[in-house]
């Protein structure tokens, strides 16, 4: 197996082999992934086999001497093709930690992608991570997840919120207000949690604008004023809700029942699985209940987002 480091001329076989692979979404798309590009030293790699065919990819990032798959993003790990088999994903791992020990690593943190975010199933790389890094977990996230072929039904209080927005003449749609809602956003993260948006607006709308099918903006109106909205990411198989917000008058009014309610009843995502995201601090080893309470009365049900180590 032969090892390349990814570098700018890779930039159309990587994206070609992204929108093939077998568990990558549009998340690893360099035109997504390098809008953070100054932020971190990419080593993101690239496995060849005996014939010169492009076997796997994998985005990662370096600090220090941890190798880290990859930083700047929720989760990471191995990208397939279909055709990659599980010995063949032994020999990348053994190819791969060969390369990281010749280049200096002297540890790996390794982010696998959740499994309903795969196109068909892929976790040749977790049994890889057991059998040749023995690796352990050193991390667990829990996010809420509805499968929307069985979907559970809402718990009676997200029902009456929806009744409360609608009475207060709340109305919700997709929307490019963008400035609008990322105003709403930043006040209440700064008063709730005293932390920022990860993105900027200005880098949100270059996101958009390069991926206008995958990212939208949900809003929830009263008189014309945004009070609430959320944006959502749009895989092959999930839709996924990467902010969530309102305003105080927002929160009076319920608006975020309302906005579910739209999005999850009214609107046709053409997927498999909606993902809430997780509701987690300290890495993982505090649940936020009263978040995790919210996603839940939507029908939301556990799906973790692991983290790996191990040393080279």
């Amino acid at each position: 197996m032969i090892v390349l480091r990814f570098n700018q001329q890779h930039t159309d076989l990587w994206n070609d082999f992204v929108a093939t692979s077998k568990n990558a979404t549009f998340l690893f798309d360099r035109r997504y992934m390098d809008y953070h590009a100054d932020r971190f030293e990419d080593h993101s790699l690239m496995f060849f086999n005996s014939e010169n065919k492009l076997r796997a990819i994998i985005p990662a990032n370096i600090s220090n001497k941890t190798w880290i798959s990859h930083q700047g993003l929720t989760y990471g790990g191995l990208l397939m093709s279909e055709r990659t088999t599980a010995e063949e994903v032994q020999e990348i791992f053994l190819a791969m930690n060969d390369y990281l020990r010749d280049n200096g690593i002297e540890k790996v943190v390794y982010k696998p992608v959740p499994h309903i975010y795969h196109r068909i199933p892929a976790e040749e790389d977790l049994y890889s991570l057991f059998n040749i890094c023995k690796a352990h977990l050193s991390k667990r996230l829990i996010s809420s997840a509805i499968d929307l072929q069985q979907p559970l039904k809402w718990n009676r209080d997200r029902r009456y919120g929806i009744n409360k927005a609608k009475a207060g003449g709340v109305v919700v749609e997709e929307s490019n207000s963008w400035e609008e809602f990322w105003n709403v956003l930043i006040f209440n993260l700064e008063h709730k949690y005293g932390a920022t948006p990860v993105h900027s607006l200005k880098e949100i709308l270059m996101l958009h604008e390069r991926f206008p099918d995958n990212i939208k903006l949900f809003t929830a109106s009263v008189s014309d004023r945004i009070v609430g909205g959320t944006i959502i990411y749009k895989m092959h198989s999930v839709a996924h809700t990467q902010y969530i917000s309102a305003n105080t008058e927002g929160k009076k009014l319920r608006v975020l029942d309302a906005l579910f309610d739209h999005i999850l009843h009214k609107t046709d995502w053409g997927v498999r699985y909606f993902d809430f995201g997780t509701s987690n601090e300290d890495g993982g080893n505090t649940l936020v209940c009263p978040l995790i309470y919210q996603k839940e009365g939507f029908g939301g049900r556990g799906i973790c987002y692991d983290c790996y180590e191990y040393t080279i």
